[in-house]
């Protein structure tokens, strides 16, 4: 067993992990500039000059060289330092290495430096067909396990803190109680999971998917990692949004272009997550791993959406979260036996319609943290949401209508004020004032037809009163037209 930081990787019978010898950086200590200074450089701000310095055997980087210049049959300096994001002396480095293993070639060398073309020989053909065929990964060199998992430390989620003027600002345009507002930014200060729970259509997952504009700072994302040999992409275009290169100052950008500056993430997963899909996925036609939703939500939030309509049960995806939670850190295994550890390193947020204590006994759910009831909504604030939706929509008078929305459709259904319903009501209104034509206006009795539509009213309406109710507005609507 090899340690590395807080981490350890597990040697079996299948495989062998090598690192290459680094310096773990200290957390700049508050007690002077000088101090820090005397700190070494973070590793993404560390410009590789040599093959030693990347931390990588050459063996991986002249399989990407390789590969990169079997997908043309020949590659320019340039075109290799933009795919594999090193620097021309490193790419410089393998190169002059496959060319003495009679792999490369140099076919063109121009006066400037960087005007350099290499040419695959038919061995080195071969031999780039054999490295294609064993794992297809062309992009950024990896980074190694201990570097990422210093990344990840200095940049932990546990570092985030938030005061109230925070919080307000953030949801300024929200429509949300103000006792749960702050009771989310203190549950955020605790950086332990937390559980939004209440009637579908409350607002939960809207909740939780903004939660990321809470978050500070800034992070970076390797590109890939690499343990025991095997590749694990880490950086995802659809969960990692990239920072201009114009946002922040120049001394926090990477300078070791494997790293991706990015906002704190904010992963989501639904009904369709299952216990593989938080595993490493190997993919065997293309011969690299996939980190797992949450290992790509790494210093920021991961949400786990309807929590109970996953097609695992419960009870089995709620343990796999047991450990993770209470020790901060996660194992994995590669195909070839070797296992190792990563940081668990996220604000957790479930969200769903069941009650608590539906999901898991005491012990689990005092690992949550934080359980809010996101529930019906004021009828203030419901006539906010309204109003607002109407706004959005281009609906005129809206006013006139929201006392039959509110007395004749949801106290005689018995529907609660959700805060998802006046926009789902008001997107019909817009579209049948569309098809029909007509003036863009909210009427009642366009808010019964939508209510029809979108309730099922002829289930829900079950009391002799309610189907009354209902006939009587059909018997107007046919005497008007």
């Amino acid at each position: 067993m090899k340690m590395i930081g807080d981490q350890r990787i597990e040697h079996t019978e299948f495989g062998h992990a090598q690192h290459a010898p680094r310096s773990l950086e200290a957390v700049p200590s508050p007690t002077g500039l000088d101090a820090a200074r005397r700190e070494p450089a973070a590793p993404w701000h560390i410009l590789p000059r040599t093959v030693a310095e990347t931390g990588l055997d050459i063996s991986l980087l002249l399989g990407l060289l390789m590969k990169v210049a079997y997908l043309h049959r020949s590659a320019t300096l340039v075109m290799l330092m933009d795919t594999i994001k090193l620097p021309a002396m490193v790419i410089n480095e393998v190169a002059a290495y496959a060319v003495r293993e009679r792999m490369l070639e140099v076919a063109h060398r121009g006066a400037n430096d960087l005007d350099v073309r290499f040419h695959l020989t038919d061995a080195g053909y071969v031999r780039a067909a054999e490295f294609t065929a064993r794992c297809s990964y062309v992009g950024a060199a990896p980074v190694t396990l201990e570097a990422y998992v210093e990344s990840v430390q200095r940049h932990s989620i546990q570092f985030a803190s938030l005061s109230k003027t925070d919080v307000t600002a953030a949801f300024s345009t929200f429509v949300m109680p103000p006792d749960l507002l702050d009771d989310v930014g203190v549950a955020l200060n605790t950086s332990r999971a937390l559980m939004l729970y209440g009637p579908a259509g409350g607002g939960k997952t809207y909740l939780a998917q903004h939660l990321g504009m809470l978050l500070p700072g800034a992070v970076p994302v390797p590109h890939a990692i690499t343990i025991a040999g095997e590749i694990i992409q880490i950086f995802d275009p659809l969960v990692h949004v990239a920072l201009e290169d114009e946002e922040g100052p120049v001394a926090r950008r990477p300078l070791d272009r494997r790293w991706q500056m990015c906002h704190r993430p904010a992963v989501l997963s639904g009904g369709e997550l299952t216990l593989e899909m938080l595993e490493l996925r190997y993919d065997g036609t293309t011969g690299f791993y996939q980190a797992p939703p949450h290992m790509k939500a790494n210093c920021g939030i991961y949400i786990v959406d309807d929590l109970g309509r996953q097609q695992v049960g419960v009870s089995e995806l709620l343990n796999r979260w047991i450990v993770p939670l209470d020790r901060r850190v996660d194992m994995f295994s590669l195909r070839n036996g070797v296992r190792f550890s990563v940081p668990f390193d996220v604000w957790p947020i479930f969200s769903t319609n069941l009650e608590p204590a539906q999901l898991g006994d005491d012990a689990f759910l005092r690992r949550l943290g934080s359980k809010l009831y996101v529930g019906p909504l004021s009828v203030a604030d419901y006539r906010e949401v309204y109003l607002r939706a109407a706004q959005d929509l281009g609906l005129q008078n809206p006013d006139g209508a929201f006392n039959y929305l509110r007395e004749a459709l949801h106290e005689g259904s018995g529907k609660p004020l959700l805060a998802c319903i006046p926009r789902d009501l008001l997107r019909l209104v817009a579209s049948a004032v569309q098809y029909h034509g007509g003036p863009s206006e909210v009427t009642a009795e366009a808010l019964r037809r939508a209510w029809d539509i979108y309730f099922c009213s002829h289930t829900d309406f079950k009391t002799t009163d309610s189907m009354s109710a209902g006939m009587g507005w059909r018997q107007d609507k046919q005497a008007r037209t």
